[in-house]
């Protein structure tokens, strides 16, 4: 996997993928950002998140789970000393669908949280408490 990263100017970064697409971060107003982009902090909650509930919808799937929607909501806490890491982060999965079966769903984030998430691992493995929560809303 690759990625490169140009300066767009004052606190502005711009990330190509290999797969083809563009990230904009910014840093904040304090640091020379003009909120033109997320924080990069922000972008690796958000690829946690991402890959969180890809798993999460995938496992329900493969289950023979009728999953319509996922949202990950993410809460973080960071370390006030530089460097400021994230100490805690707590992500509660809101799955929709139609006669979920609340057993699965546990499972999927289990399995997500333990053994298929690679960036919440190794976020956990680098000293991060990562906890997880769910709660399903069905549909008709």
């Amino acid at each position: 996997m690759k990625t490169k990263i140009s300066w767009g100017g004052d606190a502005k970064f711009i990330a190509e993928t290999e797969s083809g697409h563009q990230l904009v971060m910014d840093g904040p107003p304090d640091h020379g950002g003009k909120n033109q982009g997320a924080r990069p902090m922000e972008v690796v909650l958000s690829g946690m998140g991402g890959c969180s509930a890809f798993d999460v919808v995938h496992i329900l799937k493969k289950s023979r789970q009728d999953v319509v929607g996922c949202v990950a909501e993410i809460e973080a806490e960071r370390a006030d000393e530089v460097p400021s890491v994230f100490t805690k982060i707590h992500i509660h999965f809101v799955v929709s669908g139609r006669n979920l079966r609340e057993n699965q769903v546990a499972n999927a984030v289990k399995l997500s949280a333990e053994k298929y998430c690679s960036a919440s691992i190794m976020l956990s493995r680098g000293g991060v408490e990562i906890t997880h929560s769910h709660s399903i809303e069905a549909v008709d």
